[in-house]
């Protein structure tokens, strides 16, 4: 099942309650357990600066999108193996879909 547009309201609330805690979506925000999100779509992985990634997220090249997030999100660990994301991901492809509407919206 490929990416489809989603609720940005519910993936603001989902990102609140699963994703804040690491991440920031802010043009000034800073790097925290995980690396800022803002400018996510188009970078490639491994590229935030100031951020310390591991070597699989350095060597992964993956071009973030809305369809590699959408896979990405479902099993971090499995789309890239040796991360240090700890999420388990969102096994609901509602929710994954909500969350990267709310994600092109917020990082923009």
């Amino acid at each position: 099942m490929p990416y489809a547009q989603g609720d940005a309201k519910n993936g603001a609330k989902l990102f609140k309650t699963r994703c804040a805690q690491c991440h920031t979506v802010d043009a000034d925000g800073s790097n925290k357990v995980g690396p800022k999100l803002h400018g996510l779509f188009g970078r490639q992985s491994g590229q935030v600066d100031g951020f310390k990634y591991t070597d699989a997220n350095k060597k992964a090249s993956v071009h973030w999108d809305e369809e590699t997030l959408f896979a990405y999100l479902e099993n971090p660990k499995k789309y890239i193996p040796g991360t240090s994301m700890a999420f388990a991901g969102f096994k609901k492809p509602k929710e994954r879909n909500d969350v990267i509407t709310y994600l092109k919206e917020a990082t923009q």
